[in-house]
C-alpha cells in the first residue's frame, strides 16, 4: 500500500469519509420527504401587518373556541348514542352495527367541520364489494378522517396511545378496522390473514391502506408497501392532495403530537383538499407484486402531483439519531485536524 502514489493513498484514507458524505446526501433527500415547508412571509409590510393581526385574534378568539364546541358536541353525541345502541340492540346485530357505522360516519364529520374543511371529491364514491381493495397516499391521520366521512371504509393503522388511541378502538371497531403496532414482528403476519379474511368478505366495509406505512408532506411518495397488492383482488387507488393556503397538513408524527397538530388546524382558517377515486387496477399475469405496486403508485402520483422517491418510508423510524451523527462529524472533524498536524 505504501508504494502507491501520495494522491491515490490520499483518496483510499478518505474513501470511508466520502461513502459517508454521500450517504449524507442520501439522507438529505430523504428528510425532504418528511418536512413541513414553512410557508413564506407575506404579511410584513404597514398594509398588511395590521390585518394579518385582525385575523389572528378572529382566527384564536372566535373560530377556535367555536371549533371546540362543534368538536365536543360530536363527541358527546358520538360516545352517548354508540353505548346506548351497544347496549339496547345487542340481540339486532346488523341493525346495531349500521347505527354504529353511521356514528362513525357522524362524528368524522364533526372533525372536518371543526377545521372548517373544503373538501372536493372527484368520481364515483366506493361501493361495497368483495375482493376490492382501497390505497391511498398518505399524509396525516386526518385523511383518513377525510375519507371516512363520506364512506364506512375498515382502515389498517397503528396503534397510537392516549386519547386517540381510546378513539381508534371505538372506531376500529365500529368499522371493522384492523390496529397493529410497527415495532411489533408478529403482529405483521396477523395482519396479514386479517386482509386476506376481510377482502373475501361479503359483507365487511371496503378496506382502506395507506401503503407508505407513515405520513410524508404531501409533496413526494415513498414506496409503497407490496402487502395491499399481493391479496389477489382489485386495488382501487385514492389520490389525496391538500391545498396549502392556508395551513399545511402534513404531521410528522416524530414532532408534534396529534392533539398539538389537530389544534393548529382548528386555528386555521380552513383545511382545503382534493380527494380522486381512480379507477380499479388488477395486477397483469407478468406482474410482481412490486411492479404493481409501482405501478399504482405512478397513477397516484400523476394524478395528485406528487414526486416518487424511491425511499422505503419506515427508514423515517430507523434513521440514526443527531447523537450518532455528531459523533460521526467529530470523529471525522479529528481525522482532518490529525492529518494537516503531519
Amino acid at each position: 500500500m505504501s508504494d502507491l502514489p501520495c494522491s491515490e493513498q490520499d483518496f483510499l484514507d478518505i474513501s470511508s469519509a466520502l461513502n459517508e458524505a454521500a450517504g449524507a446526501i442520501v439522507d438529505d433527500s430523504f428528510t425532504r420527504c418528511f418536512k413541513s415547508n414553512a410557508p413564506e412571509p407575506w404579511n410584513w409590510n404597514i398594509y398588511l401587518f395590521p390585518l394579518w393581526c385582525f385575523g389572528v385574534l378572529v382566527r384564536y378568539l372566535i373560530l377556535f373556541p367555536t371549533r371546540v364546541v362543534i368538536l365536543a358536541m360530536g363527541h358527546i353525541i358520538f360516545f352517548s348514542s354508540f353505548f346506548s345502541v351497544h347496549f339496547l340492540l345487542q340481540r339486532q346485530q346488523a341493525l346495531r352495527r349500521k347505527i354504529q357505522r353511521f356514528l362513525a360516519e357522524l362524528l368524522c364529520c364533526f372533525y372536518v367541520a371543526s377545521w372548517t374543511g373544503v373538501i372536493k371529491y372527484h368520481g364515483p364514491l366506493p361501493s361495497l364489494r368483495p375482493n376490492q381493495v382501497f390505497v391511498a397516499n398518505h399524509t396525516s391521520m386526518i385523511d383518513f378522517i377525510i375519507l371516512e366521512q363520506v364512506t364506512p371504509f375498515a382502515v389498517i393503522m397503528q396503534k397510537h396511545p392516549g386519547w386517540v388511541g381510546v378513539l381508534q378502538n371505538f372506531i376500529l371497531e365500529t368499522v371493522g378496522g384492523i390496529p397493529f403496532n410497527r415495532g411489533e414482528a408478529k403482529d405483521r403476519e396477523v395482519v396479514g390473514e386479517k386482509l386476506k379474511n376481510h377482502v373475501r368478505g361479503s359483507d365487511n366495509n371496503p378496506l382502506l391502506i395507506f401503503p407508505e406505512g407513515t405520513c410524508v408532506n404531501n409533496q413526494y411518495s415513498v414506496m409503497f408497501k407490496k402487502g395491499a397488492f399481493e391479496l389477489d383482488c382489485a386495488v382501487c387507488p385514492i389520490a389525496i392532495k391538500y391545498n396549502k393556503i392556508f395551513v399545511d397538513a402534513f404531521w410528522n408524527s416524530k414532532k408534534q403530537s396529534f392533539t398539538k397538530h389537530l389544534v393548529r388546524l382548528m386555528t386555521s382558517w380552513a383545511v382545503v383538499c382534493d380527494v380522486w377515486y381512480l379507477e380499479p387496477q388488477i395486477r397483469r399475469p407478468d406482474e410482481s407484486p412490486i411492479d404493481f405496486s409501482e405501478r399504482v403508485r405512478a397513477i397516484i402520483c400523476a394524478r395528485a402531483g406528487l414526486k416518487k422517491v424511491p425511499w422505503d418510508g419506515y427508514l423515517k423510524h430507523s434513521r440514526p439519531g443527531p447523537k450518532l451523527r455528531e459523533r460521526k462529524q467529530q470523529s471525522y472533524a479529528e481525522s482532518i485536524l490529525r492529518r494537516l498536524e503531519k
